[in-house]
């Protein structure tokens, strides 16, 4: 088995076992007191953290599956300047004019 579906396959019981203990702190009462309050807020905490990985890990592994891009080609419209080369700055007008008015 790869190290990322053991990853998943943990994630998921992390997040079971989580929100099977919010529930049962909720079913049985504990909730309703200051330390079962505070492990409820952690438990949920940690579900939604381990939530969030597993959901990264599905999307990088559902874009892995798309085709690459064509590279598109486009008709430049005419009139339309070309594009600087690297490393050599495009032609603009001035900001300021060079000569001096007084």
């Amino acid at each position: 088995m790869s190290d990322r579906a053991f990853l998943f396959i943990f994630s998921c019981a992390v997040i079971l076992a989580s929100v099977g203990a919010s529930i049962w702190l909720v079913v049985t009462g504990q909730a309703a007191y200051v330390d079962g309050l505070f492990l409820l807020l952690m438990c949920l905490s940690v579900a939604f953290a381990f939530g969030l990985y597993v959901m990264f890990m599905i999307r990088r592994a559902l874009e892995s599956l798309e085709p690459p891009a064509a590279a598109k080609t486009t008709k430049s419209a005419p009139g339309a300047q070309p594009k600087a080369a690297a490393g050599i700055p495009a032609k603009t007008a001035p900001l300021v004019s060079a000569e001096k008015t007084e």
